[in-house]
């Protein structure tokens, strides 16, 4: 049985699709150093399946990563310092740590015996500066030129780490997969992106408070955590998408952020709250929404959870397991 790697497992989309692979009874390795990500009961459910081994390895430390193996058919390489709150503040490790976490993957995966994939999660923000100065098509998709926004301002270190690792992919020998997830959503995403912090918003403010929402305008196209680990896997398994740059999103489902507060409030019960709109993000895109067709007409599936639903699970997910439940990782 082929077996698969998982660097960054332990994260919001390496955990769902290690689940989903487990489900499958895949044989599976996932591999993170939990600086951000905890051993939660999420992770524990699927370390207790047939086949699957959870490895607390760096895979910027030579020692741990000799804990893992030569024989991975795929590996999918999720590491990465992500999140705005993050870029915002360190920007400088961002940019420095990430290529090296690239760097160091790349050179591991050249040490397989018989790899098949390796599958690089790059990021929406590769299009910001060809959004801000050219004239960019919306829904995008993935043959537009690359521009760079402003070298000094923090969060060009992230988007600027990600095309230096598509690069790096691009010049490797490798047979890879790069994809761009566009807001991808759902149950034990942390708590440093946009939905996670209206719900905790929603569901912590006294009665009748103002429900302050930043960017309200500005437009995003949210795929569900399911949908997006259907069209990674598929990715994964399908020949055509080697050496190929995929958008990883759902672009039915584009809505502004007031919008999805309002599913917020309605989902989580609170029409006493009163949504007062703050100012923009600094250097947060006003619209991103992937063209889906190439990924769409490699793989033939599409994303199929409504956004009103996908919102709902995920507010329950996170009543349960943050506010009734004992806390999460802000992964």
């Amino acid at each position: 049985m082929a077996k698969t790697l998982i660097i960054g497992g332990g994260g919001f989309m390496g955990g769902h699709l290690a689940r989903a692979l487990a489900q499958e009874g895949e044989q599976i390795d996932i591999a993170d150093n939990f600086s951000r990500a905890v051993r939660d009961p999420f992770l524990e459910e699927i370390e207790a399946t047939k086949g699957v081994s959870l490895i607390d390895a760096d895979i910027l430390d030579e020692a741990t990563v000799s804990l893992l193996g030569d024989d991975y058919a795929i590996i999918y390489q999720f590491a990465a310092i992500i999140g705005v709150r993050h870029v915002m503040e360190r920007p400088y490790e961002v940019l420095h740590k990430n290529v090296l976490i690239q760097a160091k993957a790349i050179e591991f995966a050249k040490q397989q015996k018989a790899l098949e994939r390796f599958i690089f999660s790059s990021t929406s923000e590769i299009y910001a500066g060809s959004l801000k100065y050219m004239d960019m098509p919306i829904p995008t998709p993935e043959h537009v030129p690359i521009a760079l926004t402003e070298l000094d301002h923090p969060r060009t270190s992230y988007m600027l780490s990600k095309i230096y690792g598509e690069a790096m992919c691009h010049q490797s020998d490798l047979p890879f997969t790069i994809v761009r997830p566009h807001n991808v959503y759902g149950p034990r995403m942390g708590m440093v992106h946009v939905l996670p912090e209206l719900i905790m918003k929603a569901r912590t403010l006294p009665q009748g408070a103002r429900f302050e929402v930043v960017s309200v305008d500005h437009r995003r196209a949210f795929c569900f955590i399911d949908d997006a680990v259907e069209i990674l896997r598929s990715l994964a398994s399908n020949p055509k998408a080697t050496g190929g740059i995929f958008n990883l999103g759902n672009q039915e489902q584009e809505m502004s952020i007031g919008e999805v507060a309002h599913i917020i409030l309605e989902a989580t019960g609170r029409s006493d709250l009163q949504m007062v709109p703050l100012p923009e993000t600094p250097g947060s895109p006003a619209r991103r929404c992937p063209d889906m067709t190439q990924t769409i007409d490699l793989i033939g599936c599409r994303p199929m959870l409504g956004l009103k639903e996908g919102i709902q699970r995920t507010c329950k997910w996170y009543t349960d397991n943050v506010f009734l439940g004992g806390g999460v990782s802000a992964i």
